[in-house]
Parts: structure tokens; C-alpha cells; sequence
């Protein structure tokens, strides 16, 4: 399956964002999904995660208040809901199949389009 990420844009400090995650190639539906970020010069990193099965969510330190993972099947998407930006958040976001356990998720396949957040202060 190929993700594709959606929705980034420009954003005022303090301002929302919600970003969407669908298939642009294949089925999203029953894969547990994550979102990641990367930034310049930093390695990429896991934002929230999701897993299918049972609801059960998982956010870095860094977002945990602020973000909020969901998933629609009826629009065969997975959403992060983006509130008081920050501009350390900015950065390109992207969704991936992930291997969700004991709170911990690994994504796995390809990655595919991100999306770019961008957080004016």
C-alpha cells in the first residue's frame, strides 16, 4: 500500500492544522498507521500512532496534549489533528504502515508524499 499525506500549510504559533493520511495506491483500511516528521538535519521522528485493532494510540513526549491521531474508516483515512502549533513542529509530515506493540510502533513499506507544516512565530 502507498500512503500519501495531505493538508500542511503555513500556520500562525498557537494556530491548528489537520492533516490527512489516505492511499493514493492500494488499502489503507486495517494497517496500523503512524504519523512521522523530519526536519533538516534531524532524523525522522515518530508523532502518533495508531493501531486499528482495538483504538489504541501512542504520541511522542513532544505533542502529547496537543495532537490527536483518528482514523475514519467510512473516508478510508487517518487524521492528525494538529492544535497549538509550535514552531519546533514544523517540519514534513508522513504517514507509513506501522508495526504497532507494547506502545511502540516501526514502520514498515514505502514511504510516500509528505506533506510540509510550516509554523510561523
Amino acid at each position: 500500500v502507498q500512503l500519501q499525506a495531505s493538508g500542511g500549510g503555513l500556520v500562525q504559533s498557537g494556530g491548528s492544522l489537520k492533516l490527512s493520511c489516505r492511499a493514493s495506491r492500494g488499502w489503507l483500511d486495517y494497517y496500523d498507521i503512524g504519523w512521522f516528521r523530519r526536519t533538516p538535519g534531524k532524523e525522522r521522528e515518530r508523532v502518533a500512532c495508531f493501531q486499528d485493532r482495538d483504538g489504541r494510540t501512542a504520541y511522542a513526549d513532544s505533542v502529547k496534549g496537543r495532537f490527536t491521531i483518528s482514523r475514519d474508516h467510512a473516508e478510508k483515512a487517518v487524521f492528525l489533528e494538529m492544535k497549538n502549533l509550535k514552531p519546533e513542529d514544523m517540519a514534513v509530515y508522513y504517514c507509513a504502515t506501522v508495526h504497532f506493540k507494547d506502545g511502540r510502533c516501526t514502520p514498515f513499506g514505502s514511504w510516500g508524499q509528505g506533506t510540509l507544516v510550516t509554523v510561523s512565530s
